[in-house]
């Protein structure tokens, strides 16, 4: 029982930090109620224990053990995948995926975008860098001037900045980044880097490619710990339901 009441703290204590640190999100929401199960099985673990012992009850245990099992698989697959691409120096433009914001200041999630993109920046130049995202119910202006101003603040040219601020979603930001990329003569097929945390860069770059960007190649961004937890926790119910649904 030591264990599940550690999980139950760790669960509890990472989904406040969230929270401090991050806008509301599901993987929020996650972590709330992952620490209500395991707060629920530790005082009534004695009940569960007898009611999972036979019939419908030992059905439903090993139905959960299934989906356990499925949720470590893919949490263990979103980690190994984010850390598999990476810039290579001659992409013709960024795009950097948006991400909440707290007013007008670029939050820590957004902020380690910011910077893999401008790092990969400063060794290409040439490229574009692509903010993306609109504005949403916790946000005074949008992410992509957030994103506009914090990029001007460390010396990129205006005019190297396209912005992006219509999009709601990631398959929006890709989407529309493409049509603004199209009218400044960069076609789908010339090299593009999706700049996202690594907990996202597959779900991002199968989107890429779903939507015509056929040398896309994502670009990780690194993760604080305390936003680890909920951040991957939320990426697997992301995957499953566009493997499911997209």
């Amino acid at each position: 029982m030591v264990i599940v009441w550690a999980l139950a703290g760790l669960f509890t204590l990472s989904s406040l930090v969230t929270i401090l640190r991050s806008n509301y999100n599901f993987g929020t929401v996650l972590m709330w109620l992952f620490s209500a199960v395991f707060i629920v099985y530790g005082i009534f673990h004695r009940q569960i224990d007898a009611f999972c012992a036979h019939g419908f009850g030992r059905v439903l245990k090993y139905i959960v053990y299934a989906g356990v099992a499925l949720f470590v698989v893919l949490f263990v697959f979103v980690a190994v995948s984010g850390h598999t691409g990476g810039a290579q120096g001659n992409e013709k433009a960024y795009i950097v995926l948006g991400a909440g914001i707290r007013g007008e200041k670029v939050g820590d999630v957004l902020r380690r975008r910011l910077d893999a993109a401008l790092e990969a920046w400063q060794k290409n130049p040439d490229a574009l860098i692509v903010v993306t995202g609109g504005q949403g119910p916790q946000e005074t202006i949008t992410e992509a001037l957030a994103q506009q101003r914090w990029l001007l603040e460390r010396g990129v040219p205006e005019d190297k900045i396209v912005l992006e601020d219509k999009s709601e979603s990631t398959e929006e930001n890709l989407s529309f980044s493409r049509r603004l990329l199209a009218e400044r003569g960069i076609a789908a097929d010339e090299p593009v880097g999706v700049v996202t945390n690594a907990f996202h860069c597959y779900r991002a770059g199968q989107y890429a490619q779903k939507l015509g960007f056929t040398n896309v190649r994502t670009v990780p961004a690194s993760m604080n710990l305390a936003t680890l937890l909920p951040s991957y926790a939320r990426e697997v119910f992301a995957i499953l339901f566009m493997w499911v649904f997209r």
